[in-house]
């Protein structure tokens, strides 16, 4: 096979990382320094070299990184090469190796995975039975402690609160009734078989024998317990990342991971990406002199292949309709500019708060906008219960699902009649759906909600049978029962819009497409289910395809890159946020602004405000101490009053000589 790909179109930095295929690497990749390419050219290598594609593994974070470099490599190697090797993320991963052997910790291999949606829907039926709802305590808030905990490796039933300890082994006794598991658990179990079945240990380590996994400052503890049970002599793994860009500490990244990888993995080559293709030398320049005050990182100092570049802007506003009016004013003036389109700039801010006034800003003057952050599909109700209904045709004996969508549409099967049949369950040590199916139940409640059970266990039971005893398509399935229980007519009813209702029909088609494309790959219905549950954790929006000038986060913003970047609201309490110097977490902040200024190729403008409206109250502000931080080289600091009167006087200007023009004409 002819090469893949040339080593004369890589840097020296790059060619090294490619080239070293052995015992444990770790490369060190600065923002915009050509990471993706020297990452899917080292798997190419490994082709050339005769590695068997179908022992190589990709680990990434996301489902959208994964599928990209999936293409990426698939643009390089053989067709049949790309598609013998695994890229996936953490979670899918986990999902392959405990769908082979989850039944040595006492699981069903058939589990089903709880998605966040599910997880609050079972916590808050916890807590009303278990008195939390007199204590004011929000579901998301003990998910919240639990995550942590099981993140770090430890048991949440030790956890320090005792009434969260309560409901967290509650929580954890009523998924494995369900023989359900929430995402942390794939991580937690995925670990827990690797270390304590050395069978399975040495079959994945014999299947994998090259590891690369990218965005490595991201993971936490327990990822990196995974990836040393794994990984076994002669460690053949790859890990790639920036601890500069290190933003998750609060989701439980731990820095540590890529500061201290030579305490995992012994000797490792160590290779430093500095050569930046992205920004100009005055954005990379002022990145270089913050980060630089951060202690204990892996040294390294982006250089960039473009000289030169505009000043960094740093201008004072008096208040945030001020700055929010002077970026769209900014915006609709540089658009005009030869070859710019409206996705050529970004609005970056520390709180979703933020952003609210830029939108009105934005609209007033009509100019386009993607908003990164919405509502993700997997959160819909249409999609949340569509999804339902697949899962019990695949296994009714999900208690979730089942009471998610047990009078959806109403059927007569009241909210008392839910907590009774759930309440049969728990007692007699079976699922909800056989109590609904045990004559013995049914016989204790009224005969308008037995008849109505009774219809909904045929239902069920006649569309399962169609699936697995006739082998019928499960999406035909899926569609026609649906149809036959009226359940878009009901959705609709409780709309409000026409758009409302037509959003709602799509939702439901999309769900229906993907799973008949999935069958149509010889896939099965638990797959399906399998993918559309990792789908929906942390869902990458994929801003390509909206249109318009972009809003967005800091956190959002990392990966992403932008010819004109404003980057506002650098006060204290905002960046560094309140928080950061009680929690120590003020580095994170330092590089969370490190992420920022790096997204910019061309142009950069940060703002800062002297009040702002907080909760209703105009409050007055101070500038970030990360402005005097900032090398002042390629800085230009200046005012919002200051801006405004160049502009007027430069206008004057343009009037005098334009009147000047007209009399000289005349004459």
């Amino acid at each position: 096979m002819a090469s893949p790909f040339s080593f004369d179109s890589l840097n020296q930095a790059q060619r090294q990382a490619v080239g070293a295929l052995d015992g444990p690497v770790l490369i060190l990749a600065g923002a915009g320094t050509g990471k993706t390419r020297t990452v899917t050219c080292r798997i190419a290598h490994m082709l050339e070299k005769k590695i068997p594609a179908d022992q190589i593994l990709a680990v990434t974070f996301t489902n959208k990184a994964a599928s990209e470099m999936r293409e990426r490599i698939g643009g390089m190697v053989s067709k049949k090469a790309a598609s013998e090797m695994t890229v996936c993320t953490f979670h899918s991963l986990c999902v392959r190796l405990l769908r082979g052997g989850i039944d040595k910790l006492g699981y069903k291999r058939n589990f089903s995975i709880c998605s966040h949606s599910d997880q609050v829907g079972l916590m808050k039926q916890l807590l009303v039975r278990k008195g939390g709802t007199d204590e004011k305590v929000k579901a998301e808030t003990v998910l919240g402690a639990i995550s942590k905990a099981k993140n770090k490796g430890l048991d949440p039933a030790n956890l320090e609160d005792d009434f969260f300890a309560h409901l967290a082994t509650a929580y954890q006794n009523e998924l494995r009734a369900q023989n359900a598991v929430d995402f942390d658990d794939l991580l937690l179990f995925g670990e827990k078989i690797l270390r304590e079945h050395e069978d399975v240990r040495e079959m994945f380590r014999r299947r994998f024998t090259r590891v690369t996994v990218d965005e490595f400052q991201d993971t936490n503890s327990l990822q990196m317990q995974l990836l040393q049970q794994l990984v076994g002599p002669p460690y053949h793994v790859c890990v790639v990342g920036d601890d500069d860009q290190s933003i998750y500490g609060w989701r439980g990244a731990e820095t540590a991971n890529i500061l201290e990888f030579e305490r995992f993995f012994p000797n490792p080559k160590i290779i430093r990406l500095e050569e930046n293709y992205r920004s100009t030398h005055a954005v990379l320049h002022t990145a270089n002199s913050l980060i630089q005050h951060n202690r204990g990182r892996r040294e390294k100092i982006l250089r960039s292949t473009r000289m030169g570049g505009d000043k960094v802007r740093v201008v004072a506003m008096p208040g945030d309709d001020e700055e929010a009016e002077f970026i769209a004013e900014e915006i609709l003036a540089a658009k005009s500019a030869v070859g710019r389109t409206w996705e050529d700039f970004a609005v970056l801010f520390r709180t979703n708060g933020q952003s609210r006034k830029l939108e009105l800003a934005l609209r007033e003057r009509k100019i386009p906008y993607r908003m990164v952050g919405a509502q993700s599909f997997y959160d819909r109700r249409e999609v949340r219960d569509v999804l339902a209904y697949a899962q019990l045709l695949a296994a009714p004996d999900t208690d979730v699902p089942l009471l998610r969508v047990l009078n959806a549409p109403n059927r007569g099967i009241g909210q008392s009649t839910a907590v009774l049949a759930t309440d049969w369950s728990r007692e007699h040590h079976e699922s909800v759906w056989q109590a609904l199916c045990d004559p013995d139940f049914t016989a204790t409640i009224g005969p308008k909600a037995r008849h109505a059970i009774e219809a909904f266990v045929a239902l069920i039971a006649g569309a399962k049978n169609r699936i697995d005893l006739n082998h019928e398509n499960p999406a035909d399935v899926l569609h026609g029962m649906l149809k036959e229980i009226e359940y878009l007519q009901w959705l609709e009813r409780g709309c409000k819009t026409d758009s409302e209702r037509q959003q709602r029909g799509e939702g439901i088609q999309m769900v229906i497409d993907s799973l008949r494309a999935h069958v149509a790959k010889g896939k099965k219905l638990q797959s399906f289910l399998d993918d559309s549950a990792l789908a929906s954790d942390r869902e990458d929006e994929d801003i390509e395809k909206k249109q318009g000038a972009t809003l967005i986060t800091l956190h959002a913003s990392k990966g992403l890159e932008f010819p004109i970047v404003f980057l506002v609201g650098l006060e204290e309490g905002f960046l560094p946020h309140s928080r950061s110097v009680a929690d120590g977490t003020k580095d994170e902040e330092r590089r969370l602004l490190y992420v920022g200024i790096t997204r910019a190729q061309d142009q950069l403008t940060m703002t800062y405000c002297s009040k702002r409206i907080k909760w209703g109250q105009e409050t007055g502000c101070q500038p970030s101490s990360f402005i005097g931080e900032l090398d002042g080289e390629h800085l230009d600091h200046t005012s919002y009053d200051d801006i405004l009167g160049a502009e007027a006087s430069s206008d004057d200007l343009a009037s005098f000589f334009g009147n000047m023009k007209g009399m000289l004409d005349g004459i």
